[in-house]
């Protein structure tokens, strides 16, 4: 059990510990000279049953909150120090604030300075401390009144701790290992070493962590747990890791290291954030705050997300309420589902409330949707079941189960999802679950935006995958639609042809006269294969009639069999797969596709080479930022294209012997 101690500056919270433990908390020299706690102390009391508690000692100054804060988080319980000579004093009231925010609801009360007042002075302040815990989580937590100069009462404190750790039962938890870092520090002939609190999972000499949010990789060399050398560290131990890989200025207090399973940074979270009830005046939606979370604070834009729905201001959150909020932080910190955290003013001068994180990856787009508040209302549930239940209930494009497992620190998400009615997508390293219902939904979206295709394009045989998932799925996953499509093709409810995708009643096919005019065609536009005649040269050639064979081939290019670059201009898809290719291949050497350099790599001049990549953007294979060509993820041609009829390959040999 690990012990933390709050109250007011000069209230003797140190004096207290060492007179608990023997241990001085203060180490720092202008600790010494100045007579008060500036940095975290920590010191250790071993228990008759082998066990050791563990105490954090806190500074009470008003200026050296944000380090009390550090060393709160994450303690199992909370000794208030209040002097009998003072009283209740302002950081009496903000720490107890703050160890209700943490949601720290175990603790005691040490009334201190004893020795200096009468009997009637300590039942004043004893009555006056009573009043003041009825309304926190410590309420009626025990009052112990000592006196670290005569060891008055001391005793009695120390056998009251080492009973309750006895009793003490920390919650089961079966996430990743995680450590708030505190302090981090370097030794001669050790190397860099980093303390704190572990808050989940475990660690073993020799395991490989990460240092977030840097995602830096290191090895744990050595290991100590509550001031003892040990091969292991475990959820609720301070812990000193000796680290091998990291330099001292690689890792500061705020970071985390974590298992790499578990490593999540992040400059946006989603949260439930309420306001202390004795603020007097409401936190307004886009105000500055100061964030603490674990041993991190950060400055952050705080974006009301569910406001104004019980008839209060929709932008802001009102003393004693609670609303979704949006946290948009200034640089990146850890965080995961469920972590508690604090936040104060931007000048970092009083505490205004605190909260819960939801999801760690909030979108920067559509946060206030109907979809979107759903998914957090489910992330509210406590189980990882009933959220993961409930979430799938509310994601009609389903659920990242990598994601979610990594935000809420699961390791067993395997058992979590065959417990449950949907379906489970594996595919290029994307793991997404989807209720059947919604499964079903997009299966029969997909038909409809089909129909409504044939209906507008009689004569197209239908979009390409790209062109679909944007018509009728923009917002649905790259994996999720592969598969989509790939399960309506398996049961027949649609049609791929080439790269185009139908309804099976559709056809566009042509006549036996256009089929054998376009076979006449065919082989010519490959002769030469980036420069084919145009369509009155065709025309001549084959002895057609120009309008009539315009008209067939416009009809082709609508199926798919060849494609229009600019009127009367005709590709062959081989020829448009090869210069496709060019393109790919420029964007992988040089992230973009220019003009210039499209032409030299094909042989062709300017205003060819530039009707071909404004073909490739209007088609979707590229798209233009300025005077670049980007190539798109999604691309048509990224699909297996038609093959030519008999007779055509053999050209493109000939055709590709003869390129310089």
């Amino acid at each position: 059990m690990i012990v933390g101690t709050a109250g007011h500056i000069d209230h003797g919270k140190s004096t207290l510990v060492r007179a608990l433990t023997g241990v001085d908390t203060d180490r720092l020299p202008e600790e010494k000279r100045r007579g008060i706690s500036i940095e975290l102390g920590y010191a250790y009391l071993p228990l008759p049953d082998g066990e050791t508690l563990g105490f954090v000692d806190v500074p009470g100054h008003e200026k050296f909150v944000q380090t009390m804060l550090s060393g709160a988080t994450g303690i199992d319980f909370a000794l208030l120090v209040v002097a009998a000579d003072d009283g209740v004093m302002p950081q009496t009231r903000e720490h107890l604030s703050i160890l209700g925010l943490l949601g720290i609801a175990s603790g005691a009360v040490a009334l201190t300075k004893t020795d200096a007042v009468d009997a009637a002075r300590s039942a004043e302040v004893e009555r006056e401390l009573h009043g003041l815990l009825d309304a926190t989580p410590l309420a009626g937590a025990r009052i112990f009144p000592v006196s670290a100069r005569t060891g008055a009462g001391v005793d009695a404190l120390k056998g009251f701790l080492e009973a309750t750790a006895r009793g003490f039962v920390r919650p089961a938890g079966s996430g990743h290992f995680r450590l708030a870092v505190d302090r981090s520090f370097t030794l001669a002939g050790i190397g860099t070493v980093v303390t704190g609190t572990v808050y989940s999972g475990s660690i073993h000499v020799g395991a490989e962590v990460a240092v977030v949010p840097t995602q830096r990789e290191a090895r744990v060399r050595s290991i100590h747990a509550q001031n003892r050398a040990s091969k292991r560290g475990s959820a609720g131990e301070r812990c000193a890791l000796n680290l091998a890989g990291v330099a001292r200025d690689d890792v500061c207090r705020g970071d985390w290291i974590v298992a790499p399973e578990a490593a999540v940074a992040t400059a946006r979270l989603d949260a439930r954030l309420g306001v202390l009830a004795q603020e007097a005046k409401p936190l307004r939606s886009g105000a500055t705050v100061q964030l603490h979370l674990g041993a991190a604070h950060v400055p952050a834009r705080v974006v009301v997300l569910d406001g104004g729905g019980d008839g209060a201001d929709a932008d802001e959150i009102e003393p004693g309420r609670e609303r979704m909020v949006q946290l948009i932080l200034r640089s990146e910190i850890g965080a995961w589902h469920g972590d508690r955290f604090v936040v104060r003013d931007a000048l970092a001068t009083r505490t205004i409330g605190g909260g819960r994180v939801l999801d760690p990856f909030a979108p920067a787009r559509y946060r206030r949707s109907p979809e979107r508040m759903a998914t957090l209302a489910a992330l509210e549930a406590s189980a990882p079941e009933q959220r993961l239940e409930r979430m799938l209930e509310q994601a009609p494009q389903g659920i990242s189960l990598a994601r979610f497992a990594r935000a809420c620190n699961l390791r067993d998400i395997d058992a979590l999802a065959a417990a449950l009615p949907a379906r489970r997508i594996v595919s290029a390293g994307a793991d997404f679950l989807i209720d059947h219902r919604h499964w079903r939904t997009l299966g029969t979206r997909a038909g409809e935006a089909l129909a409504e295709f044939h209906a507008s394009h009689p004569d197209e045989l239908g979009p390409d995958a790209g062109r679909l998932k944007r018509m009728a799925f923009p917002r649905l996953d790259d994996a999720l639609y592969r598969a989509l499509v790939a399960d309506l093709v398996l049961g027949a409810r649609i049609r791929q042809t080439g790269p185009w995708l139908h309804l099976p009643t559709h056809t566009n096919a042509p006549s036996p006269h256009e089929r054998a005019l376009i076979e006449r065609v065919l082989p010519r536009l490959l002769d030469p294969a980036f420069d084919p005649p145009w369509t009155r040269d065709l025309a001549r050639d084959i002895g057609q009639p120009e309008a009539q064979l315009r008209a067939a081939l416009v009809r082709a290019a609508k199926r798919g069999e060849l494609f229009q670059v600019v009127r009367d201009l005709f590709y062959h898809p081989v020829a448009i797969l090869d210069l496709a290719a060019i393109a790919s291949r420029l964007q992988k050497v040089h992230g973009e596709v220019r003009a210039a350099v499209f032409r030299d790599e094909t042989a062709l001049g300017r205003k060819r080479a530039i009707q071909i990549l404004e073909f490739f953007d209007r088609v979707g294979f590229t798209r233009r930022v300025r005077d670049r060509h980007i190539v798109r993820a999604d691309n048509l041609l990224a699909m297996e294209l038609p093959r030519p009829p008999a007779g055509i390959e053999p050209r493109r040999r000939a055709v590709e012997e003869q390129r310089p």
